[in-house]
């Protein structure tokens, strides 16, 4: 159905292509007109930003790296001491 009311747009306009030209300075000075209703200014935050008396979230520092410790130098162990210490602890047989 909508492709047949499309049909007959499409056929209409191509015969009297006049009347469609027509409905665009129409249809912009209406636009225009209507324009002119809009309120001026809209609300968009709650707060201006440029108040000084404005509330705000506290701020607060906390460094990226403080959990890091170095580990350097480290002193030269034998690998396999070093590999028996930090490998899982065999299962006992029950």
């Amino acid at each position: 159905m909508l492709t047949l009311s499309g049909a007959k747009f499409a056929a209409a306009s191509a015969v009297g292509g006049r009347h469609f030209r027509f409905y665009w300075p129409l249809l912009a000075a209406l636009a225009l007109a209507l324009s002119g209703c809009m309120s001026a200014t809209t609300q968009v935050a709650g707060a201006d930003p440029a108040d000084p008396s404005a509330k705000v979230a506290p701020v607060g520092y906390r460094s990226t790296i403080a959990p890091y410790t170095s580990l350097r130098p480290a002193a030269p162990a034998p690998w396999r001491d070093r590999n028996d210490a930090v490998a899982p602890r065999p299962k006992q047989d029950r």
